[in-house]
């Protein structure tokens, strides 16, 4: 078992065993395992932790609803999220079916890159990894909105 099937099993590891995985791994073995059937069980364990990870103190009167999608899924289709930054709160919406303040499409590498703490988010704008539709001041200063795990 190497280290990285650690993220098989993903609800046993901590968000700073986490970055630690993704920092050491390299991109041919992030991109194997977000092409296997763990793909979704992985997303949707990194989203659903998103609420705990939320500072509100950062947060001030800040509302909005943000939908990440993450791109080449192994049928060729995108998985999307949808978070809702309301009233001092961050929730996971059920369905991304509300008209989104902010848009990110990240590929799956990248994406565990950034919410991992691996990667620049400001730099893989800039190369076109990450692209953001909508407002780019909250874009901008997403990262500051949670408790990223340091690497």
């Amino acid at each position: 078992m190497t280290d990285l099937d650690a993220l098989g099993d993903f609800t046993n590891v901590d968000p700073t065993q986490f970055a630690q995985l993704v920092k050491n791994a390299p991109d041919s073995q992030l991109a194997d395992i977000m092409k296997s059937d763990q793909r979704g069980k992985i997303l949707d364990t990194i989203f659903s932790r998103f609420p705990g990870l939320f500072r509100p103190d950062r947060a001030g009167s800040t509302n909005a609803v943000i939908h990440w999608t993450i791109t080449e899924r192994p049928d060729g289709g995108v998985d999307t999220y949808e978070l809702v930054i309301a009233n001092g709160t961050c929730t996971l919406s059920p369905s991304p079916d509300q008209d989104p303040k902010l848009a990110i499409t990240v590929g799956p590498v990248d994406f565990l890159k950034v919410v991992s703490g691996a990667g620049n988010p400001m730099m893989m704008f800039m190369t076109g990894k990450l692209k953001a539709k909508g407002d780019l001041g909250l874009a901008a200063n997403i990262a500051n909105l949670f408790d990223i795990p340091k690497p």
